[in-house]
């Protein structure tokens, strides 16, 4: 199969990576791969490729660093060439954590003589009921005894039975600071305990109390089919469905990718996102006490969305006539492995589309289908479920569902909780908050774009409003890069409108963001958590498009200090009107924890949509068929006669 310019690495590039950073430059015994992903082609070179013209270069960019001292390294490979470009020391920063490094520091610390005696003082002997969770720093955290350290810290969890829930057995105030480069216990942190309540924190079915269970009547069976088989294509990672056309990719940072999302118009191949993605996640807790005040996760920019994919064939994921691609990423020596399943492709119904009833009694009723591409990761105690979905009628909507078990913790009787929700006996789970910052890079019929505000303004009462009836919409452009925020009042939204492009009515072609889930931070402007990613301070921010800002919160985030990302790109206050532009979208759950959320949480579901807003000349799924008459209707069975 032929490689696309846009297709993720293969696990044959990924050898060659590592084979030629070894022989250049000595990349094996002592070193850790962070990151081996392929450089994305600039536009100017896509575009002459897809008109017949050269291929680009197929490059792969490295981030690597020595173990011991944490020296960190970024090389650009010529994988076509098989040389190594170039290789070009990054002082000060520590790359995102590796799974590798996860792994050992458990074994690292359970086998410690130090830690053995640490939970044998709180009772906990038996070592195989135990689960030590390992998380990153923010740098302002960082004690100075250990600055210049690539630093975690430990949670410690106990099971009550084998393969029970380890999360709902906490053992508060107990820590450990590692050096991760190392391998080091640097220090016990073993400041208060709490006995440890009776509470039921199962989920698996035979762990279950009998009192949970059996009180459901069975599920009436329902199967999704297609006989005819899947109503859309792949060929390669290239997929199409009716008048759609994306290419799908995959990295180990932002997971799952779409590329050149573009949609077929009276004949015409028309574009309208160059990529779709997630460029970073912000998990902070927002508990100040001691077993939660470092717990802010940077799920992106510290561990990677693509190493925590999951495959979709452990369990009942999708329904219907699904097809699958398969992701490949590397461990930290560098050596390729395969996630079976990762991404999931498939059509669902979606109600009705559109429907109309005259008052002769005709009906038009035309039903709706949805191709919908997904993929999970889990985040140690946290699932995340994404779906990005096409619609008959040009929209497109980003779905992201939040599930798995919240972290609690035991509080002794009668004690406060202040920051959290009870949700069992003694037991709280702090309020905390999901921040996402999808990165839309959106072309609506090429590259020269403009992001335009609307807003909804009251007329106020006069001679020409007399009933207070009339409102308008106010637009303006964004014609300097910054922040904008979401206002209820007047339902602001945003558009990415291509002023040189006019539909059949004279005003320009558009997507709209159309805003969803969209929360405050509540953070004090001089938290040194939210000065780390300034970017969950507004709703949406407008750039230029540059290929080298593509992650919001810095692109070294673990450990990270104040105004990366973000802020430090708008303050070049550089022009975004009919430029090449993107738009950044934050969005998340502040969740306020409910005991209906435990002891494994139902989905909650954030999204948000965009939405041709003058890009087609009238309603596009006009031309949809009706639904097979025999399919619309089920014989219906009359009552059993009494006797």
């Amino acid at each position: 199969m032929t490689v696309h310019p846009l297709d993720p690495l293969t696990a044959e590039e990924i050898d060659l990576v590592r084979e030629l950073l070894t022989s250049a430059h000595g990349v094996g015994a002592g070193w850790r791969y962070a990151s081996i992903e392929a450089v994305e082609p600039a536009k100017p070179d896509l575009a002459a490729y897809a008109d017949g013209g050269p291929v680009p270069p197929r490059r792969a960019e490295v981030v690597c660093f020595q173990r011991l001292d944490g020296s960190t390294y970024r090389a650009r490979v010529d994988l076509a060439a098989a040389a190594v470009e170039s290789f070009e020391p990054v002082p000060g920063v520590q790359p995102n954590f590796t799974i590798d490094e996860w792994e050992e520091c458990d074994a690292m610390l359970r086998q410690h003589p130090d830690v053995v005696a640490a939970l044998a003082g709180r009772g906990i002997t038996d070592l195989s009921m135990v689960f030590i969770d390992t998380w990153t720093y923010g740098g302002a955290l960082v004690p100075d005894a250990y600055a210049g350290r690539r630093l975690g810290w430990s949670d410690v969890w106990v099971r009550r039975v084998a393969g029970g829930n380890p999360y709902a057995g906490p053992v508060n105030g107990l820590h450990f600071v590692v050096d991760v480069g190392a391998m080091e216990l640097l220090e016990i942190e073993d400041t208060y305990a709490v006995p440890r309540p009776e509470i039921m924190g199962e989920y698996r079915p035979h762990l279950l109390p009998e009192a949970l269970r059996g009180h459901r009547p069975p599920r009436a069976p329902l199967e999704v089919s297609q006989p005819g088989g899947p109503g859309f294509s792949v060929d390669g990672h290239e997929v199409s469905w009716q008048n759609w056309r994306l290419r799908v990719g995959f990295n180990h940072r932002e997971g799952l990718t779409l590329h050149q999302v573009g949609y077929r118009d009276a004949g015409r191949e028309r574009p309208i996102a160059h990529k779709l993605s997630f460029a970073e996640m912000m998990v902070p807790y927002r508990d100040p006490g001691v077993d939660h005040y470092r717990r802010t996760a940077f799920d992106i920019g510290e561990w990677g969305l693509g190493f925590l994919t999951q495959s979709l064939k452990l369990g009942c994921d999708c329904l219907g006539e699904i097809r699958y691609l398969d992701a490949v990423m590397h461990d930290s020596a560098g050596r390729p492995y395969a996630i079976p399943n990762a991404i999931c492709l498939h059509e669902e119904d979606s109600a009705v589309g559109w429907k109309h009833v005259d008052h002769d009694g005709a009906a038009e009723v035309r039903r709706q289908r949805r191709f919908v591409v997904s993929f999970h990761v889990t985040v140690a105690n946290y699932e995340y479920l994404t779906y990005w979905r096409f619609y008959e009628d040009g929209s497109i909507e980003c779905e992201v569902r939040a599930t798995g078990i919240m972290v609690v913790s035991h509080v002794p009787e009668g004690a406060a909780h202040p920051h959290g929700t009870l949700v069992d006996t003694r037991t709280y789970a702090p309020i905390h908050q999901h921040f996402v910052v999808a990165r839309l890079d959106l072309d609506v019929d090429g590259t020269d774009n403009t992001v335009v505000r609307s807003e909804t303004v009251t007329d106020p009462i006069g001679p020409a409003n007399p009933y207070g009836l009339g409102v308008r919409q106010v637009k303006a452009p964004f014609v300097v890069e910054g922040p904008d925020d979401y206002a209820w009042e007047t339902q602001r939204a945003w558009s990415v409108v291509n002023p040189a492009a006019l539909n059949a009515h004279g005003t320009p072609v558009g997507y709209k963001l159309v805003p969803g889930a969209a929360i405050p931070s509540f953070f004090d402007p001089a938290s040194p958590v939210f000065q780390r990613a300034e970017v969950v301070g507004h709703t949406v921010w407008v750039t230029p498009n540059d290929p080298d800002q593509r992650w919001p919160a810095g692109e070294f985030v673990n450990q990270g200090g104040p105004g990366m990302g973000m802020p430090e790109w708008v303050s070049a206050r550089r022009s975004t009107d009919r430029t090449d532009v993107v738009l950044w979208y934050v969005f998340g759950i502040h969740h306020i924890p409910r005991p209906e959320d435990w002891p494994v949480m139902p989905v909650d579901t954030i999204s948000f949509w965009l939405k041709p807003s003058g890009f087609f000349d009238r309603n596009p799924a006009l031309d949809v068929e009706p639904h097979p008459a025999p399919h619309c209707h089920a014989p219906v069975t009359p009552p059993p006669t009494s006797t």
